[in-house]
């Protein structure tokens, strides 16, 4: 049974930083392309951050770009994402995906989804 478990969510002040954490079991980690999105409460969920089974290719959102880093650690089987000068607008639910095609995790189609951790970014 296929789980990903998210977890480093939490509140924090504009500016702030978290970092963001994702294990993967019952599938073989190496083999899969991952990504991590987000849904604000009224908004339709979007892509954040995405990274290629290899690590080689990595893609981001615009609005994250020069702030968040995702990477994937394969001796954990775990995906992180650094987020860093949080804004308010970055609050949300995040979510870790993956599938085996790049493609279909930047589609937001992936094959696996995580349950999610909250992020707030609050003053």
């Amino acid at each position: 049974q296929v789980q990903l478990v998210e977890s480093g969510g939490g509140s924090v002040q504009p500016g702030g930083s978290l970092r963001l954490s994702c294990t993967a079991s019952g599938l073989t980690f190496d083999d899969y392309a991952m990504g991590w999105f987000r849904q604000a409460p009224g908004k339709e969920r979007e892509g954040v951050a995405y990274i290629s089974a290899t690590s080689g290719i990595r893609k981001y959102a615009d609005f994250v770009k020069g702030r968040f880093t995702i990477s994937r650690a394969r001796a954990k089987h775990t995906l992180y994402l650094q987020m860093n000068s949080l804004k308010p607008e970055d609050t949300a639910m995040y979510y870790c995906a993956a599938g085996l095609y790049f493609q279909s995790v930047i589609n937001g189609n992936p094959d696996y989804w995580g349950q999610g951790t909250q992020v707030t970014v609050s003053s």
